[in-house]
């Protein structure tokens, strides 16, 4: 299943991460770290976020993440895919709220694979 193929890749990134403990951007952050991922925090508001460097985009990363996790509104999402497509990112990860028809017509004309699911139910 592809879920299961994604959590096994080791390095994502989360576009959203907040340093904000309600916010989804930063259980999300937290919850992966906590599970021995390598996780890069994408939000260009923070300077740094649980401690760690926080990058403004994908592109100013070290590396390229093999999973992106979108944690930002469909309208803040379009560009996000379009960058992941340009640096070669092929698995992205749609939390709820995050994806529209728009996004998903995207993600399939780049030929990308998502998930449409909750990354802390899927981690539990």
């Amino acid at each position: 299943m592809l879920e299961e193929k994604m959590l096994e890749k080791k390095v994502w990134a989360v576009v959203g991460a907040s340093d904000n403990p309600d916010k989804f951007g930063s259980k999300i952050y937290k919850k992966l770290k906590s599970k021995g991922y390598k996780v890069y925090p994408v939000n260009p508001n923070y300077e740094t976020i649980d401690g760690d460097k926080c990058y403004s985009d994908l592109s100013s990363l070290p590396e390229v993440p093999e999973v992106i996790d979108m944690v930002v509104a469909p309208k803040h999402g379009m560009k996000v895919i379009e960058e992941a497509s340009r640096l070669g990112v092929q698995n992205i990860w749609l939390q709820p709220g995050t994806h529209n028809k728009e996004i998903m017509e995207l993600i399939e004309s780049k030929g990308l694979n998502a998930v449409q699911a909750c990354v802390l139910v899927a981690l539990g």
